[in-house]
């Protein structure tokens, strides 16, 4: 057999092996315990090859990570440990239990869940390949669009010509970022507002480049509530993973009110209570300029 082509980090090329990696690592550094059923089921592969996967990671990459457990039947991190393929965080795991929950919804009777997780999601949003490709498109060539919109501002559909650069997915919903000829700026529109097939048109003449909001990097720093009590702050302090009290989330300026929405962090604090508020702006002053760019 060929010799396993590498990167220059020294990983396996092969997705398929990377992926593989990535769950030996995340499933035996979470839940402390890591069979070949794990592998099997989540990549339909065969008990044996499940198994010259665990050992080819130990040989190869990651060298007295696992030890088997008898007891345990199945392999568990050593005191050791030192990630390879991953960041060591628990959001790795989350992800992959979110991916998981999102593939079993999807595929009726697919077998992919942990046992003892439980993963909510958002509803799906109203959006159509015919919408997307196209928009896709033309970020990729630099072309203008031309589409049939609707908003709150202006509930009843109309025509607009825009410019795309970027598509996002803000946690909720998906809109892309474009120059509005119409406005004469950059705004984001919602892609499931569009209701016809996006036509491209001519080269389009403002793009990323441009897009001073997008291109300008923002930090927002958030504190717990001043008005809990010190006790109260600590707790919030942990959840957060703060460092002095504080949590810095790096972003663009573009993007700053979507990472507030999925935090649940209001503007005006004052109008929840501190309890549900929990954490608030650090740094307002910087990062009001930025808040409900459109």
């Amino acid at each position: 057999m060929a010799s396993l082509n590498t990167s220059a980090q020294g990983w396996p090329t092969r997705w398929d092996l990377l992926l593989r990696y990535r769950l030996i690592e995340v499933i035996s550094l979470w839940e402390g315990r890591l069979t070949t059923n794990h592998l099997m089921r989540a990549f339909g592969i065969g008990r044996q090859q499940a198994s010259k996967d665990i050992n080819t990671y130990l040989s190869e990459h990651g060298p007295g990570n696992l030890e088997y457990d008898r007891h345990l039947k199945g392999y568990r991190p050593t005191t050791s440990f030192s990630p390879v393929f991953t960041r060591g965080l628990a959001d790795e795991y989350l992800h992959m239990m979110h991916a998981r929950e999102d593939l079993a919804c999807s595929f009726e009777g697919l077998t992919v869940r942990e046992l003892n997780t439980e993963v909510l999601l958002p509803p799906a949003r109203d959006l159509q390949p015919e919408i997307l490709r196209p928009i896709l498109q033309a970020c990729r060539e630099g072309k203008r669009v031309e589409i049939q919109y609707a908003s709150l501002t202006n509930p009843e559909p109309e025509y607009r010509l825009i410019q795309p650069h970027t598509v996002v997915h803000s946690g909720y919903r998906w809109h892309v970022r474009a120059w509005c000829e119409k406005s004469g700026e950059f705004r984001d529109f919602v892609l499931s507002r569009i209701s016809d097939t996006p036509g491209i048109t001519l080269p389009a003449t403002h793009g990323l480049e441009l897009d001073d909001a997008w291109n300008t990097r923002v930090t927002v720093t958030l504190v717990p509530d001043p008005r809990l009590t010190v006790a109260q702050q600590a707790v919030i302090a942990r959840d957060y993973g703060m460092r002095d009290g504080r949590l810095e989330i790096a972003t663009r300026g573009a993007l700053v009110s979507y990472v507030l929405q999925q935090l649940r962090v209001d503007s005006e604090p004052e109008s929840r209570s501190p309890e549900a508020q929990q954490v608030i702006i650090g740094n307002r002053s910087e990062v009001v300029p930025w808040l409900f760019q459109s």
